[in-house]
């Protein structure tokens, strides 16, 4: 029997021979081409004017929120359902992250508990647009611009959203992607910080290369201590490759969230599936299905049910305030996240997954779940 990868990359012979191109090629004056070009092509995308690609999307949002001045003493507000990597530039930097409950259909943050948590010390809001759904970036945008608070995206899970007919990453301060293995768009490893702050974006590059300052003639002169979270050329010859099939890799994700959709319909009263409200869209990078509180669900049996069919599940992020980690808070008061997350799993979504595959998956949900 096959198996059902929760997720992998859709590779081509685009990508083939971008990427041997760039190996063959890409090196003395053309060592920056296919980053440039990436770049370029991103920031027309998500129609804002400025890009920097990175090594990942962790390093992206600790340039973005150093650029900002976020150091000892601030805090930055996310929400308490959230990977790791979202919290950690913070607590790299020396604030103390804030975290607040999310939104029962969404899963993204609460604009309400937002607004209770600041502080004269809140430096940013991170909004973590999760799987695929996006925050409500105008109340949030609001709440910020009242507050004097920067509002920034990680769209780490968000390619090919939107809302208002922006797009993910788009609308706060500014806004960072991953292109990990696992996500829509993949350069195996990597990120992507997008601005249409010039003054921002012109800070970010410098950081982005040690703190040297472009256009300064002296060589190997940094003007202060910055970063290297650098994308190589290479990774960004497979992500130009993957930039010109975005619309048929995005399409692919909604295309398998809908065969879900249908599928599941024997289960439409005991489960909730990503959401999709109006004037927005959903990327549906990844599936997700969460249990309602009536129902008698386990977890580790469905997971358990689906390896011994070769079948990959993942479980949902667990609460940052569960994790018991230095510099992170516990004891929050965040009810939903808190109820939700051990009633949710993360389902298989892969480019090319078939009909076939779904109905494997769900044949699993339907004989412990459907009587």
């Amino acid at each position: 029997m096959s198996r059902i990868y929760y997720t992998k990359p859709s590779i081509t012979e685009l990508e083939v021979r971008y990427a041997t191109d760039a190996a063959a090629n890409g090196w003395g004056e053309q060592c920056y081409a296919y980053i440039d070009r990436f770049e370029r092509g991103f920031a027309d995308y998500l129609d804002v004017p400025y890009a920097i690609a990175t090594s990942s999307c962790t390093g992206a949002t600790h340039m973005g929120l150093a650029a900002l001045g976020v150091g000892p003493g601030d805090e930055v507000i996310l929400a308490d359902i959230n990977w790791i990597a979202t919290a950690a530039p913070i607590v790299h930097l020396g604030a103390q992250p804030v975290l607040v409950d999310i939104l029962p259909d969404t899963w993204c943050l609460d604009p309400k508990r937002v607004e209770a948590a600041i502080t004269p010390r809140t430096k940013a809001i991170v909004a973590t647009h999760l799987y695929g759904s996006v925050c409500d970036m105008p109340a949030l945008l609001e709440i910020g611009k009242r507050h004097g608070v920067a509002v920034i995206e990680d769209a780490a899970e968000a390619l090919g959203s939107a809302h208002g007919g922006r797009r993910a990453g788009a609308m706060g301060r500014f806004g960072t992607f991953s292109f990990h293995g696992t996500k829509t768009l993949t350069t195996g490893e990597g990120g992507m910080f997008v601005t249409s702050d010039k003054a921002l974006y012109e800070r970010v590059l410098t950081l982005s290369n040690h703190g040297r300052a472009r256009g300064e003639t002296r060589q190997f002169w940094p003007s202060e201590i910055g970063f290297k979270y650098k994308m190589s050329n290479l990774q960004a010859a497979i992500g130009c490759a993957q930039l010109e099939r975005i619309d048929e890799l995005t399409a692919q994700k909604r295309r398998i969230f809908e065969m879900y959709r249908a599928a599941l319909a024997p289960l439409a009263s005991r489960i909730d599936l990503n959401v999709e409200h109006p004037g927005t869209v959903n990327g549906y990078w990844m599936p997700t299905a969460v249990f309602r509180e009536d129902v008698k669900f386990d977890r580790e049996a469905l997971l358990q049910a689906f390896k011994e069919e070769s079948i990959d599940g993942r479980v949902f992020f667990w609460p940052l305030s569960t994790l018991e980690l230095n510099g992170l808070q516990q004891g929050v008061d965040a009810p939903v996240a808190h109820g939700l997350h051990r009633r949710a799993v993360n389902l298989p979504s892969y480019h090319d997954m078939g009909q076939a595959e779904v109905e494997r998956v769900v044949a699993v949900m339907l004989r412990l779940y459907g009587a």
